[in-house]
C-alpha cells in the first residue's frame, strides 16, 4: 500500500498498549517499532509499582514515548497515588498519564472516578504535562449517554486549567458508523483536542470476541461481517484493514478533527508493529 493513501496516513504517530508483563515483548518488538513510539503501560490488578515502572522505563530505554495508566479505583489512597507518581517523575516517566476509572465496582480508596484524580492536582503536581481521558463511541454497558458526555467535559475542563495538555484515546470497536458519529458528536460540542481511535491489532477471533465480551463491545454478525470475520468461524485471525479503509473513506477533519490510531494489542506486541509496516507497504 502506498504511504500516501489516507488509511496508511491514519497511521502516523500510532500508539500502542503493553501490560507489565511485556517487557520481554517489548524487546522483541523493538526493531519494528518507529521511534518516538507512544507506548500505554496498563495500571491492572495482578501487577504492582515494580512491575508498571520497569515496563514505563523500558518503553523509555527504547526510544519510545511512555504512557503510564493511572487507575482511580485501584488506588487505596493518595499516598499510593503520591509514591506512585513520585516513582515515575524519579525515572523520568511521568510527563505523559492516561487517567481511566478502572475495573473494580467499588473504589478501593478516596478516588472514584478519573476526573477524582485529575482534579486531585496530584498528577500535574509530579510533572505530568499532558493527560488523556477514555471516550466511548458505542457507549458503556454501566453508564448512560448523557453521563459519559458530562464526564468527559468535566474532565477536559479540569486538564485545561490546570494548564495541561489534553487528549481523548476510545474503547476498540468493529464498526466504523458509531465512531464516526461520536466523533461528529464531539467535535459539535466544541470539543477540538486530538483522540486516539482504539482499534484492535491483528489477533484470534476468539480472543478478540473474549475482549470485546470482556469491555461491553457490541459485537452482531452484520458487524463481524463488515469487519473481517464471521462469529460462526473461530478458528481464524482478523486484521483491522477493513475497519481503518473505511475509517479513512469516511474521515472528514472538518467534522472529525484529528483522528491517530492506538492499537490494543491482543495478539502481540510485535505482530502488531509487523501489521502497521506491511499495511503502509513499508
Amino acid at each position: 500500500m502506498n504511504p500516501v493513501d489516507p488509511a496508511s496516513s491514519l497511521l502516523d504517530d500510532f500508539s500502542l498498549e503493553m501490560t507489565g508483563k511485556d517487557v520481554p515483548a517489548l524487546t522483541e518488538a523493538q526493531d519494528v517499532l518507529p521511534a518516538g513510539t507512544r507506548i500505554n503501560v496498563t495500571f491492572l490488578g495482578n501487577e504492582d509499582l515494580p512491575m508498571r515502572l520497569a515496563a514505563a522505563s523500558a518503553v523509555k530505554a527504547g526510544g519510545h514515548v511512555p504512557v503510564p495508566h493511572i487507575s482511580a479505583r485501584r488506588l487505596g489512597s493518595a499516598a499510593e497515588l503520591e509514591k506512585f507518581l513520585g516513582a515515575l517523575s524519579e525515572a523520568g516517566v511521568v510527563e505523559n498519564v492516561f487517567v481511566v476509572a478502572g475495573d473494580p465496582a467499588e473504589p478501593m480508596g478516596p478516588y472514584e472516578d478519573s476526573l477524582a484524580v485529575i482534579a486531585s492536582g496530584l498528577p500535574a503536581a509530579h510533572g505530568a504535562r499532558h493527560i488523556s481521558i477514555s471516550g466511548y463511541p458505542e457507549g458503556h454497558p454501566d453508564i448512560d449517554g448523557q453521563t459519559l458526555w458530562s464526564a468527559l467535559e468535566q474532565k477536559l475542563i479540569a486538564v485545561r486549567d490546570q494548564g495541561l495538555e489534553a487528549s481523548i484515546i476510545t474503547q476498540f470497536g468493529f464498526d466504523t458508523t458509531p465512531v464516526l458519529a461520536w466523533l461528529e458528536e464531539l467535535r459539535s460540542r466544541g470539543i477540538d483536542v486530538p483522540v486516539r481511535i482504539g482499534v484492535p491489532g491483528p489477533a484470534g477471533v476468539k480472543r478478540l470476541l473474549g475482549y470485546a465480551r470482556r469491555f461491553g463491545v457490541g459485537t452482531s454478525a452484520s458487524i463481524a461481517h463488515k469487519y473481517g470475520f464471521s462469529l460462526t468461524n473461530l478458528l481464524g485471525t482478523a486484521g483491522p484493514d477493513r475497519f481503518l479503509n473505511q475509517l479513512a473513506a469516511e474521515h472528514d477533519p472538518a467534522r472529525h478533527g484529528v483522528v491517530k490510531l492506538h492499537f490494543y494489542t491482543f495478539g502481540g506486541l510485535r505482530p502488531t508493529a509487523e501489521w502497521v509496516r506491511s499495511f503502509r507497504g513499508y
